[in-house]
């Protein structure tokens, strides 16, 4: 805070036995401004500009800033600990200066699919397609479906699992390892739902290879069918599927056309979009997140948390999930089928 510049008339007027609040009202000054002059009065006998407390700015130079923004803009992911090294500062200093002087925060990579330009002109194009295909049908008839393969491991966290160690326990056997099993247990899990409903997940052991006979019976027939005939009853319905080899075979297609009628086909649904499904962009997520926290004795243990999560997905999460899909496939469309969560 600045010294006030009335100082020395503060001090006379004092001195000649005028009041604070007199001096303040004469010299149009707030009264605590009055007071602190006079109190300095009192304690030091003078009124002169007290020396500032505390380190000088010698760090958040002009120059230094200007080095720092210069880097920043060659290369947005520089890494603050080796710009902190190289300017010999602090890493906080160099925290300081990019976002309370430059205006910046870091944020985590989004994670997005590798995309061809043949991928984001097939996903354009079929984003329009489905987008109108859904503003004439329901959201709520979708069935979204998805497989993924989840291990009795759980899911790494190098940026917050840390321990607090002296310098001579961080070598020692004090230091805990997070390893990993070059091929752990797991287990292949298939999940349909829609805004209003969960099919039940289906479990393919290891060993068992996905092909054509395994999909349309374990998943098709003896699962997703019962599910279809009590949730829709009479009421139409499309399934959504990605175009694995097992999917789009002829006997299939021919079960598909049997017993699914209006299912999304390969003209309809775009290769490489996980980002487009609700399982992908949303579910999965959430079901690691709660599963996979900690390690799992066998794969019996894992089967049954994910049971237990997939059976607390409520309704209103399913709903705003699925919900969020129109707006997925607009963004998709004036990516211009790019990645496009920057644009959420």
């Amino acid at each position: 805070m600045r010294a006030s510049p009335h100082r020395q008339t503060i001090a006379k007027l004092f001195n000649d036995g005028i009041s604070t609040g007199d001096i303040a009202r004469r010299l149009l000054l707030p009264r605590a401004t009055v007071y602190r002059v006079v109190q300095q009065l009192k304690d030091r006998g003078h009124v002169l500009e007290l020396k500032k407390s505390g380190r000088p700015r010698t760090v958040n130079t002009r120059r230094t800033r200007g080095i720092i923004k210069k880097r920043i803009t060659r290369n947005d992911a520089v890494s603050m600990n080796q710009m902190a090294s190289s300017l010999g500062i602090s890493r906080q200093s160099v925290q300081s200066i990019v976002k309370k002087d430059l205006g910046l925060n870091s944020y985590r990579l989004l994670r997005g699919q590798y995309l061809t330009e043949q991928s984001k002109k097939n996903r354009l194009e079929k984003a329009k397609k489905l987008l109108d295909a859904l503003k004439v049908r329901r959201l709520s008839e979708v069935i979204w479906t998805d497989e993924k393969i989840f291990t009795v491991e759980p899911l790494p966290n190098r940026q917050n699992a840390r321990q607090l160690l002296s310098k001579d326990e961080a070598k020692s056997p004090k230091r805990r390892l997070a390893y990993k099993r070059l091929f752990p247990k797991s287990v292949m899990v298939w999940a349909g739902l829609t805004s209003e409903g969960k099919v039940p997940l289906v479990f393919i052991d290891r060993n068992v290879k996905i092909n054509s006979d395994v999909y349309q019976k374990l998943v098709l027939m003896d699962v997703l069918r019962p599910w279809v005939t009590s949730h829709f009853g009479q009421q139409p319905f499309i399934l959504q599927q990605d175009w694995a080899p097992s999917h789009g075979s002829k006997s299939t297609k021919a079960v598909l056309d049997a017993h699914f009628p209006g299912y999304w086909g390969k003209d309809m649904w775009p290769a490489s979009s996980p980002d487009l499904n609700p399982l992908d962009f949303s579910v999965w997520g959430y079901l690691e997140e709660k599963v996979m926290a900690r390690s799992h004795p066998n794969v019996d243990s894992l089967k049954a948390a994910l049971l237990k999560a997939w059976d607390d997905l409520d309704d209103d999460y399913l709903r705003r999930t699925v919900a969020s899909v129109p707006a997925r496939l607009k963004a998709c469309i004036k990516a211009e089928g790019s990645n496009f969560e920057y644009l959420l």
